[in-house]
């Protein structure tokens, strides 16, 4: 094993460490997403790691842990700007199968856990299998903070590796569903929902699109005054009034800020003081993102081979039984909603990866299922509102409420 560079300038630890995220997109774009570029930047970052990299590389490129907190604050609240109300009344099966999935997730996790495992391990667990890199970082990071260094790092690896899982699954089952749809159009017996071409006429909310340069409350203002320093600011605020509220429910209940960040994003959208998608229009989308998947594999510095072999079990039986719990609960629940066994597995499916993953898997299948431009709408206005609203549903939503609530269920040790 070589020694790290504890004199690693700057730049090189930021060529490095930017090297390993393209590498892991290359890898990604190349094999249609179907090895995911997490597991690829995690197995490097950890050839790092036990080889030549500081454990501090990324702190060292720039991206300190107070960096990463300030980013999850602005990103959080930019998540809830993307929430359209309208948007989501018209795909409320979808919603009610994504929470049942999630549901599913709980319970059998929990049931699981509790008896194979210890109760720490099931609460690190849950959120990040019901969401992504924001509730990893969450119940990481309060993993650390009560000592457990081998469950904070095996909330990253959880995130990492259940892709695996749900990418090949959903691939299949919705292929499955793709054909059924397809044999159903071309005997002339298709009737699509109503609500799929209203939808899918403006997905606002997935898309992320938005007319008016200004939001509602600045209409009157010149729209070239919302510089990237006003949209900066305006997201600050509301990140700082989300702080705030929980400092002042703590005596009382706590909550994550990062919980109330959600919500808050919400109402700040609603009433025009926020537009949607604001981070991104002040183009600090994608070096936010950047940071916070650093700041992920940042967490896997303290892990050692003998901590993997470890948690080895642990993740396979967890990943496992969370597939199980989403598949009873979703199909039973679509059952009742006259949905497909094979779209609401899809749908429960995306709590695993969320977007972008969920958005490229669907446009796949149809792209391999059919060329008639006419049979890829059908199966467009069908299959890809409730897989983008699925992953918004659980991996924006519920597990960033579920992380901010189970991270203080987390038992210190003594």
């Amino acid at each position: 094993m070589m020694a790290p560079m504890l004199d690693m300038p700057q730049m090189m630890a930021l060529v490095l460490i930017l090297f390993i995220l393209y590498i892991g997109d290359l890898i990604s774009t190349y094999t249609k997403a179907w090895i995911p570029s997490v597991f690829i930047c995690a197995v490097l970052f950890l050839a790092g790691y036990w080889t030549f990299f500081p454990k501090d590389i990324v702190a060292r490129a720039g991206i300190p842990t107070v960096v990463a907190v300030l980013l999850m604050y602005l990103l959080i609240t930019n998540m809830g700007t993307l929430l359209s109300v309208n948007e989501l009344k018209k795909q409320w099966k979808t919603i009610i199968i994504s929470l049942s999935g999630i549901l599913g997730i709980i319970v059998f996790c929990s049931v699981i856990g509790i008896i194979f495992f210890d109760r720490n391990t099931v609460i690190v667990a849950i959120p990040p299998l019901v969401g992504g890199i924001v509730s990893a970082i969450i119940m990481s990071g309060g993993a650390k903070a009560a000592g457990l260094v081998d469950l904070s790092v095996f909330a990253i690896v959880i995130y990492v590796m259940q892709g695996f899982a749900g990418y090949p699954l959903t691939s299949i089952v919705l292929k499955r569903e793709g054909q059924r749809v397809l044999n159903q159009y071309r005997a002339g017996k298709w009737q699509a929902s109503t609500d799929e071409g209203a939808t899918n006429s403006k997905l606002d909310v997935l898309t992320e699109s938005d007319e008016h340069p200004m939001p509602r409350l600045f209409s009157k203002m010149p729209s070239r005054y919302n510089t990237s320093y006003f949209q900066f600011l305006r997201l600050a605020i509301v990140g700082f009034l989300a702080y705030l509220t929980s400092v002042f429910l703590a005596p009382i209940v706590a909550i994550s800020p990062f919980v109330l960040c959600l919500f808050y994003g919400v109402i700040a959208s609603s009433i025009g003081f926020l537009e949607r998608h604001p981070l991104k229009k002040a183009n600090g989308f994608g070096f936010a993102v950047m940071a916070l998947m650093l700041f992920i594999f940042d967490s896997l510095n303290h892990a050692t081979p003998e901590m993997l072999l470890n948690l080895i079990i642990p993740l396979v039986v967890l990943i496992s039984g969370a597939v199980v719990g989403m598949f009873i609960f979703s199909v039973v629940i679509g059952k009742l909603l006259k949905v497909s066994m094979e779209m609401a597995f899809a749908i429960a499916l995306t709590a695993l990866y969320g977007f972008p993953a969920d958005y490229i898997i669907t446009n796949e299948v149809i792209n391999n299922l059919t060329r008639d431009p006419n049979e890829r709408q059908v199966l467009n206005n069908h299959m890809l509102a409730p897989m983008l609203i699925g992953g918004f549903i659980s991996v924006t939503i519920v597990s960033v409420i579920l992380a901010g609530v189970m991270v203080g269920m987390i038992i210190p040790i003594n």
